[in-house]
């Protein structure tokens, strides 16, 4: 089976790179300082749970030389949506399946509006990685990927994903509701990019502060509260499970946008914060914690801000 990774960063880095590394036939497209580093030394994995270097792999900027492949991981930033989506076609096959791992829940009806809707399955990652350096991503927590189809039986790629995935020794869950976890991902990250941006602190000391981790869980209860005046089934227990996936979470972890925003780059925060804010205001949901947030740091959603 043959995987694009479309967006060589953090998420598609991390995985990717753990996939090649178990020998899958992975090509990277990257742009810049980081796929010359890629070409040059290949990508380092710096994690916990062992590094991991992967010498020699596929990188290229341009899409029309690698092809047609079975799977293509959608995992550019959110703001990079529309411009990946032209560099799509030379990568589109007739079986091809695009899965957006990106950290929104908007992506996969604009996926599916492009591409059609059987090119397109659900899906969402559980990691903490970002690029440290050209050619190096840097692990702290988590490596979980979920992914599915959004209706009927999966592919067979799909299958054989979860499979390359066991023998790349990260946790691939093939699931049979993704639009639920997708939801579900997405009230916790919206919460943990935001009060991590907006405190510019890791998950530790936000969870130790009795009034920071008060707010926190209001705005756990803001994102919970949308998702369900939007239909979306979440579980009963969903406070209880974003409450113990946090509290499992290393005190130095940190979120990508809080890393965006420490160097000065575009924040995903329009289809973080911003989109619970949007959607609530679609549905009829008070989601005050939400909008301090987007309030907060919308003068460095574009980046950062000329003295």
């Amino acid at each position: 089976m043959r995987i694009a990774i479309l967006g060589s960063g953090g998420v598609g880095g991390y995985f990717g790179g753990r996939l090649a590394h178990a020998g899958a036939d992975v090509t990277f497209i990257a742009r810049g300082e980081h796929l010359a580093a890629l070409r040059a030394r290949g990508l380092l994995i710096e994690s916990p749970l062992g590094n991991v270097h992967v010498p020699t792999i596929k990188a290229t900027d341009d899409p029309a030389t690698v092809g047609p492949v079975d799977i293509v991981f959608f995992t550019v930033k959110l703001y990079d949506t529309q411009a990946a989506l032209e560099q799509m076609a030379p990568l589109m096959g007739p079986g091809t399946i695009v899965v957006p791992f990106q950290n929104g829940v908007d992506t996969i009806d604009v996926l599916t509006h492009a591409l059609g809707r059987a090119h397109v399955a659900g899906g969402t990652a559980y990691v903490a990685a970002v690029i440290r350096e050209p050619g190096i991503i840097r692990h702290t927590a988590m490596d979980r990927l979920v992914f599915g189809p959004l209706n009927g039986p999966p592919p067979r790629a799909l299958e054989e994903l979860r499979d390359l995935g066991k023998q790349a020794k990260f946790d691939a869950v093939l699931s049979e509701r993704i639009q639920v976890d997708v939801w579900a991902k997405f009230a916790r990250l919206s919460v943990f990019s935001g009060m991590t941006s907006v405190t510019r602190c890791s998950i530790g000391p936000i969870r130790q502060d009795p009034d920071l981790r008060a707010l926190m869980e209001t705005a756990w209860h803001e994102s919970i509260l949308v998702a369900r005046a939007k239909q979306v089934p979440l579980p009963s227990t969903i406070f209880a499970d974003i409450e113990a996936a946090t509290a499992a979470l290393p005190p130095g972890a940190r979120s990508s946008m809080l890393e965006d925003l420490e160097r000065g780059r575009r924040l995903e925060l329009p289809w973080l914060s911003g989109a619970v804010v949007r959607i609530a205001d679609e549905v009829g949901v008070d989601v005050p914690t939400h909008r301090l947030i987007v309030t907060l740091l919308n003068p460095h959603v574009n980046g950062r801000i000329a003295s």
